[in-house]
C-alpha cells in the first residue's frame, strides 16, 4: 500500500526577537589569598579593605574632640547653670513650707532607736527620766552659747518622724489586708483609708495649734513636734487591730480581745503623750534661756499653767481616746 503524495510544504520561519539584550558576562571570582595569622575569615571571596587606627592606637580618637567642640561646652556649661539654678529655685521654695534641716532632724535614727522606741510606747509605765538631753556649741569666733536638743538617735525622748510614717502607712495596707480576708477588698479602699488617717492628723494639729495660739504656748519647732507626736498613735492601733483580728478570726476588732488591747494601748498611748509633751505644754519655769523650748515666762500665774495642764490632760486621754476608737473601727 503506496502513502499518498502530497505537495511541497512551505518552509519553516523562526521568529527574529525584536529587542536586543546584552547579557553580563559573569566573571571568575579572584583566587583565595591566604589571610594573615591572627585574622578570621568572614566567608567573602573579595579582599577586605583594612580600617587603619589612628595614632596611639585609639579607634575612637576621632570622636574625642567632641567635647572640646566650642557649641558643646556652651552647651554644657548651659546645662549646668539651669540644673544649679532650678535646684536653688527648688530648695528656696520648698523651705518656705518646711524647714528641709529641721526636717532631717527628725529622720536620724537608728535600729536601736525604733527598737527602744516602740517599746516605750507601748510600756511607758516605769521609764525614767522623760526630760530631752540637750548640748551647746559656741558659735564661730566665739560667740554666744548655743543651746539644742540631740537627735533621736542619741535621745529616746526626743520625738522623730520615721516611726508615725511608717506606722501610717503599715496601718494603711494592715486594714486593707484583713478587708481582703473578709472578701471586701477595692483598689479604692486604700485611698479611701489613707485620706481618714490623714484628715484625722491635720485636724489634731490643727486643734492643737489653736489651743497653743490660745494658751500663748510657741517654740522654734512646735509644729514638727506636734506632727510626731500626733502619729504615734498607730502604733497602739496596729496592735490592736492586728491581735483582735487574729484572735476574732477575721471579724473585726470587737470582742473582749479587742476591747482589752484598746483600753490599753490606749492608756499607754496616752501616758506616753501625757509625760512626753510635758516639755512643750509645762516647761519648767528657770531663770537661765539655756534650750531652745523656753515657752512660759517665769511670772506667768498659776492659772495660766492650770490650763495648759488642763489642755494636756484633755488632749492626752479623751481625744486620744476618740481617735484610736474611729481609726479601730472596721
Amino acid at each position: 500500500m503506496q502513502r499518498p503524495t502530497y505537495g511541497q510544504s512551505p518552509p519553516l520561519h523562526h521568529p527574529v526577537p525584536q529587542h536586543v539584550s546584552t547579557v553580563p558576562q559573569l566573571r571568575s571570582p579572584p583566587p583565595l589569598t591566604s589571610q594573615p595569622q591572627g585574622h578570621g575569615y568572614d566567608g567573602s571571596p573579595y579582599p577586605q579593605q583594612q580600617q587603619q587606627a589612628p595614632p596611639g592606637g585609639n579607634m575612637f580618637a576621632q570622636y574625642g574632640n567632641f567635647m572640646n567642640d566650642p557649641t558643646a561646652q556652651i552647651a554644657t556649661q548651659f546645662g549646668q547653670t539651669a540644673f544649679r539654678q532650678g535646684q536653688d529655685y527648688l530648695e528656696k521654695n520648698v523651705n518656705r513650707l518646711v524647714n528641709v534641716s529641721a526636717l532631717k532632724h527628725y529622720f536620724n535614727v537608728t535600729n536601736s532607736y525604733v527598737i527602744n522606741k516602740l517599746f516605750l510606747v507601748l510600756f511607758p509605765w516605769r521609764h525614767k527620766p522623760w526630760t530631752r538631753r540637750q548640748a551647746s556649741e559656741v558659735g564661730a569666733g566665739g560667740g554666744q552659747e548655743a543651746w539644742f536638743y540631740l537627735p533621736p538617735r542619741d535621745d529616746i525622748n526626743s520625738p522623730d518622724m520615721y516611726i508615725p510614717v511608717m506606722s501610717i502607712v503599715t496601718y494603711v495596707f494592715l486594714r486593707t489586708l484583713f478587708a481582703g480576708f473578709r472578701g471586701e477588698f477595692e483598689p479604692q479602699l486604700f485611698g479611701s483609708v489613707a485620706t481618714i488617717a490623714i484628715v484625722m492628723m491635720i485636724l489634731e494639729i490643727l486643734a492643737l495649734r489653736i489651743g497653743c495660739y490660745l494658751l500663748n504656748i510657741s517654740n522654734q519647732s512646735q509644729l514638727l513636734d506636734l506632727m510626731a507626736y500626733s502619729g504615734y498613735k498607730f502604733v497602739g492601733v496596729i496592735v490592736t487591730i492586728a491581735v483582735s483580728e487574729i484572735f476574732n478570726g477575721g471579724k473585726g476588732t470587737g470582742g473582749w480581745v479587742g476591747w482589752t488591747l484598746f483600753v490599753y494601748t490606749c492608756l499607754a498611748n496616752s501616758l506616753f503623750l501625757m509625760r512626753s509633751l510635758k516639755y512643750v505644754l509645762l516647761p519648767e519655769n528657770n531663770n537661765t534661756n539655756q534650750g531652745p523650748m523656753q515657752t512660759m515666762h517665769p511670772l506667768d500665774s498659776r492659772a495660766k499653767r492650770s490650763q495648759r495642764t488642763q489642755f494636756l490632760f484633755a488632749y492626752s486621754y479623751p481625744v486620744q481616746a476618740l481617735l484610736m476608737w474611729i481609726l479601730c473601727r472596721p
